[in-house]
């Protein structure tokens, strides 16, 4: 019972903490806390929103179909299906900036695996849990809609968590052990480069946050990353045909 309340408190604390993030998830220790505990301003908020709710998704990357990407870390290479059948933009944006090489070099800002497993997050170029991706062709960052598609929908739901757009069905894509998903700010639309491992489940979760994929090979690798280990390579190995810019 006692270990039941201990994991119980874990958790809240996470869903608290979420939403105090600047731009990426944040964890659960008290470091991560402190140090990603800046919110955006409403100005900056309002920016962020209008870019991603206000630009024509055609012209995002997206995914038709699924892709498998590489990434080695610490010298181990981790094994990514990315689902562009459930999550077309997300997973589009993740391969483009992969095809780019954006994520090379780039570190894990935040790994979180005490008092229990969180998360292992990364893509943030400046490393600090604040950058962005920005396109070389506007100079400005691109950000992407949250994007996630309920069980039993055709299509995914838009700029809305789940709960925000009335829906009670679980999401397709479900933060299981090893899925892969986006990080944000409080603000829907505000997803760009960072992303996270799941190093357990993490259900409360689910519906307000867009996983893309999961790895299916190399998962002790995953297991293995401490903050501040860098990625080496990210290749994508199959299916980059079906990326549309």
């Amino acid at each position: 019972m006692r270990k039941q309340f201990q994991r119980w408190l874990v958790l809240t604390c996470c869903v608290a903490l979420l939403s105090l993030s600047g731009v990426g998830l944040v964890g659960c220790d008290s470091q991560s806390a402190n140090s990603s505990a800046t919110t955006t301003s409403n100005t900056e908020n309002r920016t962020i929103t209008s870019q991603a709710s206000n630009s024509d998704m055609t012209q995002l990357p997206k995914l038709e179909g699924k892709a498998t990407v590489v990434m080695t870390v610490n010298g181990s290479p981790i094994t990514i299906e990315v689902d562009g059948d459930n999550a077309p933009i997300t997973a589009g944006n993740f391969v483009d900036l992969v095809e780019r090489g954006f994520y090379d070099g780039l570190t894990f800002h935040r790994v979180v695996k005490s008092p229990q497993p969180f998360v292992a997050q990364g893509g943030d170029p400046e490393g600090t849990g604040m950058g962005s991706f920005i396109d070389p062709d506007t100079k400005q960052p691109r950000y992407i809609p949250l994007e996630i598609k309920p069980q039993g929908a055709d299509e995914p739901i838009y700029g809305k968590t789940l709960k925000q757009a009335g829906v009670t069905a679980s999401p397709v894509l479900a933060h299981t052990r090893g899925a892969v998903a986006m990080a944000r700010s409080q603000m829907p639309n505000s997803a760009s480069s960072q992303f996270y491992f799941a190093l357990t489940e993490l259900q409360f979760l689910d519906g307000d946050y867009a996983v893309f994929g999961y790895v299916t090979e190399g998962m002790d690798a995953v297991d293995a990353i401490a903050q501040g280990n860098s990625i080496d390579t990210a290749e994508v190995t199959a299916g980059g045909e079906n990326l549309k810019k």
